[in-house]
């Protein structure tokens, strides 16, 4: 049983925003979703430890959200609270060629102050429509970059509610995954490291990624953006088409004929609609190819 009066006297103390009863669609890129009991935007390391510490010791069930760009919410949402590490929590600090994030910082604010630093490195992670935070819990990446690649460290709180400090040789990162992966570890900030560029190199390369985004990917409409992770030995664009799934629809989800690794919401889709024809592509794909696909998007629930 959640206590809102108690849980608004908690959030009043640490200065962060709460929202009882708040409906998730507009907080997920897929734009659809049930509401949470309250959705309370965190804005400090300090408070989202006391918060889940609360939470915790209460037996309340709680979620952590960002940009909601790989997140797929219930249409009977969210039984429980989110913490919404966004631009109440997105503080950036450079010292020299290291770039601290907090953990709502938008990835492409990071990328465009590093560009503006004239500092080189995340050029291909502009476009990635995620949190700092996000992109380090699963490794995000786009042509050939991944966070991997840049960062150096980062701040979590750990099981006990501990904020603690780890390197970037202890994250276990992989393909779409890393050691918060699926754990109660919660990433608060994140140090990436760069090298010194040319500003105006660095802003064509950005463009060039974010032009290369919008010709191959269905942008116009609301996803979760690459909707199955990458099968060994092949792609999940590649056998999605070779199995003429392209334009499959259930309700108001739609396999994207313009890239078909997209499943896209054309504009009344529904959890179970996404969910449904998800698990029609994987059962047509090991039918005909023996491939079996995974969902990329982490499903809220």
């Amino acid at each position: 049983m959640i206590n809102i009066s108690e849980l608004s006297a908690l959030c009043d103390k640490l200065g962060c925003r709460i929202t009882p009863e708040c409906s998730l669609s507009e907080y997920i890129t897929f734009r659809f979703g049930g509401p949470c009991r309250a959705l309370i935007s965190v804005n400090s390391a300090k408070s989202a430890a006391e918060l889940i510490r609360y939470m915790k010791s209460e037996g309340i069930k709680y979620g952590i959200l960002g940009r909601g760009s790989n997140v797929i919410v219930s249409d009977e949402g969210f039984d429980g609270v989110i913490l919404l590490f966004g631009s109440d929590f997105a503080r950036i600090d450079v010292k020299g060629n290291i770039i601290r994030c907090d953990a709502g910082t938008l990835l492409a604010a990071a990328c465009v102050r590093a560009q503006q630093l004239g500092l080189t490195g995340m050029e291909n992670l502009f476009g990635i429509p995620g949190t700092v935070g996000g992109a380090l819990y699963m490794n995000a990446g786009a042509y050939g970059s991944e966070m991997k690649d840049v960062v150096v460290s980062a701040e979590y709180i750990d099981e006990n509610c501990n904020i603690c400090s780890i390197g970037k040789n202890e994250m276990e990162l992989g393909y779409r995954r890393s050691i918060f992966s699926g754990t109660d570890k919660v990433i608060t900030s994140v140090t990436v490291e760069l090298r010194n560029g040319d500003p105006d190199g660095i802003k064509a390369a950005m463009s060039e990624c974010m032009a290369k985004r919008s010709s191959k990917q269905p942008l116009e409409y609301p996803s979760a953006g690459s909707t199955f992770k990458r099968p060994e030995g092949s792609y999940a664009s590649l056998l999605i088409e070779q199995c003429g799934l392209k334009g499959l629809t259930c309700g108001g989800a739609m396999v994207s004929e313009k890239h078909s690794g997209f499943v896209i919401n054309k504009g009344y889709a529904t959890c179970a609609d996404v969910l449904e024809l998800c698990e029609k592509v994987k059962t047509v794909v090991k039918e005909k190819t023996g491939y079996v696909l995974e969902l990329e998007p982490v499903i809220l629930q």
